[in-house]
C-alpha cells in the first residue's frame, strides 16, 4: 500500500510550541506502534509532515558544543532571539522568519527501513526544489545538507539537516533558507562548520521569493522522493 502523509502548514509558530506538537505526534505514532507489536492492537499508524517558519531561534542537537553560540543571555534578548538544547543530531543551527522548516512524522517501515537513505532523499527533494530556479545545488562527503559550489572553495550551505529517529519513527528535520536574514548565522558557528559560509536562494538569485510557491514545490518534490500521497 502507497503510504500516505497528512500535512501540516502551522505558519510562524513559536520554537516550542512546534517541538510540543512534533514530540505529540511522535509519540503516539510510537505508543501505537508498541501496542501493535504487543497484539493489543492492528492500527496503521498515521505519517505527518509539517511545514513551518520559526521566529529567531538557536536550536543546539546532542552532538553540539554550546561554545559554538557565541551571544550571551543579553545579547540573545536584544537580537529577540531564544536558544534550546534539542534531541536532534547535528550541532548548532538557526531557525527564524523566511527560512521554510519541514518537519516529517514518518513510520519508516512504511517506505524502508535506512536513515541514511531517508536524509539523502530529504536533501534530494531541496536540491530539486532549487533547481526549479535555476540554482544547482549537491552534497559534500561527510556532511550532512545542501550545499551550492560543493567541493569548490565556494561552497556554502543553503539547507541543514537534523533529524531524531526511535523505532524507525523519524522527527525533526529541514531548515531551507529561502528569504532568511542571514545575519543571524554570524552568531553561531553553523552546525559546528567553522569554514564554511550559509546562504539563501534570495541571496543567489537576488530578491525575495513567494515563500508559498517554494513549500508547494518542496512538497511535490517530497512527495515523489518518497512515494507518498497526501491526505
Amino acid at each position: 500500500m502507497k503510504p500516505s502523509v497528512i500535512v501540516h502548514d502551522i505558519g510562524l509558530i513559536d520554537y516550542q510550541e512546534a517541538w510540543d506538537f512534533q514530540e505529540e505526534l511522535f509519540k503516539a505514532t510510537v505508543d501505537l506502534k508498541i501496542s501493535n507489536r504487543k497484539g493489543s492492537t492492528e492500527k496503521r499508524t498515521s505519517n505527518h509532515l509539517l511545514f513551518c517558519e520559526h521566529h529567531h531561534v538557536y536550536t543546539l542537537g546532542k552532538s553540539g558544543k554550546a561554545s559554538h553560540l557565541l551571544l550571551n543571555e543579553k545579547e540573545l534578548q536584544d537580537k529577540n532571539a531564544v536558544f534550546y538544547k534539542i534531541n536532534r543530531g547535528g550541532d548548532i543551527t538557526y531557525h527564524g522568519p523566511g527560512q521554510i522548516v519541514a518537519y516529517p512524522i514518518l513510520d519508516l517501515e512504511q517506505f524502508f527501513t535506512d536513515i541514511h537513505k531517508y536524509m539523502r532523499l530529504l536533501e534530494e527533494a531541496v536540491i530539486r526544489t532549487i533547481a526549479a530556479y535555476g540554482l544547482k545545488g549537491g552534497r559534500i562527503d561527510g556532511m550532512t545538507g545542501v550545499w551550492l559550489d560543493a567541493g569548490t572553495t565556494k561552497e556554502r550551505k543553503i539547507c541543514a539537516l537534523g533529524v531524531k529517529a526511535s523505532r524507525w519513527v523519524t522527527m525533526h528535520g529541514i531548515g531551507f533558507n529561502v528569504n532568511t536574514d542571514l545575519d543571524y548565522f554570524s552568531n553561531i558557528v553553523p552546525c559546528g562548520i567553522e569554514d564554511k559560509a550559509v546562504t539563501s536562494m534570495k541571496k543567489e538569485l537576488g530578491s525575495a521569493l513567494n515563500m508559498d510557491e517554494v513549500k508547494s514545490i518542496l512538497l511535490q518534490e517530497l512527495k515523489e522522493s518518497f512515494g507518498f500521497s497526501v491526505l
